[in-house]
């Protein structure tokens, strides 16, 4: 990626500042009927919203005070969401994560009355025509009825953008509101790899307002290969929490991925991916220690945050850790003083683990 198009990424990140958000929740001008959500009721691989309590705690008592804080691998933005206070650098490879950053982390100014009345409107649609959602989606992950919805109301979100009936972020609220529906009705077990056969499919699709707080008008969002990332921003702080294994997150959400970027490609197999080729992550490959070292020798922080856990030996093949302690330490050792912190933690994975004393590791570097 380019120094212009990371420049461009930033500038669309930094427009003007929200000051509606959570705060209206406390002086009660959310309707007191409102379906609303946060930004950590959603499944996903990885999740850290559990542990979050954990790394906060060691990233206060490790770092003291800080004004930045930047979550290059940040998946749903769990660990991002705590430093609200701070300067946040979030990114991801997904675009799908990209949008809901916007929703929650964007510091552009949205209508929330506008949002409700979609919101409204879109909860009381029933459509009848088949579109492209249904006939690719159809009595897959979700029933016919619910897929014509999914596809309406995505196609009519892309179409008001287009008409400026919204701006930007509002155009990223509605989506995440949408992606946040379908998360909770999913005939899945939380990913997008495969979905249940004579599974549940009569559940009803609800959007939901999201409970959005104030943000730092300085806060910068990107969607982008994190180690060209590394050598265009700073912060005090940066965690990283790269993929642990083998799975492939577009492969996980290859459907969430569909519905945010709307390009209506040809689907194919009995999991209805499309082409993912260019959402690969070398963090999952034989490539994962060259990566690894390549972003930590460009990083620019007083301190590096890593989330790992100790899967190096664990497990089958797919779930082994791509990194080794070793490579960990020596690579880490190369840019500070490393102090290593543990907690137990069963995550939530792609099936079922009774795998024991697993346990999730942060490493804190203090950099020279």
């Amino acid at each position: 990626m380019s120094v212009q198009t990371l420049e461009r990424q930033k500038k669309n990140s930094r427009t003007s500042s929200s000051n509606i958000g959570l705060e209206l929740v406390v002086n009660n001008q959310y309707s007191s009927s409102a379906n609303y959500f946060s930004i950590n009721n959603r499944r996903y691989l990885g999740n850290k919203y559990k542990l979050n309590e954990f790394i906060k705690k060691i990233i206060s008592k490790e770092c003291g005070k800080f004004e930045s804080f930047a979550d290059l691998f940040a998946g749903t933005g769990a660990v991002a969401s705590m430093f609200q206070d701070k300067h946040l650098i979030v990114n991801d490879i997904l675009y799908s994560n990209y949008i809901c950053y916007q929703t929650w982390f964007g510091t552009e100014h949205y209508s929330q009355s506008k949002i409700q009345n979609y919101i409204q409107k879109y909860n009381t649609l029933i459509i009848k025509k088949d579109n492209y959602w249904s006939k690719n989606y159809g009595n897959t992950y979700f029933s016919k009825e619910n897929c014509r919805k999914i596809g309406f109301i995505r196609e009519d979100i892309e179409q008001n953008y287009s008409a400026n009936n919204l701006n930007n972020r509002e155009k990223c609220i509605l989506i995440t509101s949408l992606l946040y529906a379908m998360d909770k009705i999913a005939n899945t077990c939380g990913h997008y790899d495969a979905y249940r056969k004579n599974g549940e499919l009569n559940k009803d699709l609800v959007l939901g307002m999201p409970l959005i707080q104030k943000t730092n008008s300085r806060n910068e969002i990107y969607n982008t290969d994190i180690n060209q990332l590394a050598k265009f921003v700073s912060a005090d702080v940066v965690y990283l929490d790269p993929p642990y294994n083998s799975r492939q997150y577009c492969d996980a959400y290859h459907l969430l991925e569909n519905i945010a970027r709307w390009e209506k490609p040809d689907v194919y197999g009995v999991a209805r991916k499309m082409d993912r080729t260019a959402l690969k992550s070398d963090y999952c490959t034989i490539s994962a220690t060259k990566a690894f070292e390549d972003l930590i020798k460009n990083i620019q922080a007083k301190y590096i945050i890593l989330s790992y856990n100790n899967m190096a030996n664990k497990g089958n093949d797919r779930s082994n850790a791509k990194l080794s302690d070793d490579d960990i330490f020596r690579i880490l050792k190369s840019k500070g003083k490393v102090k290593v912190f543990s907690q137990d933690y069963k995550a939530f994975s792609t099936g079922k683990s009774n795998i024991e004393e697993n346990a999730e590791r942060l490493f804190v570097c203090q950099c020279f």
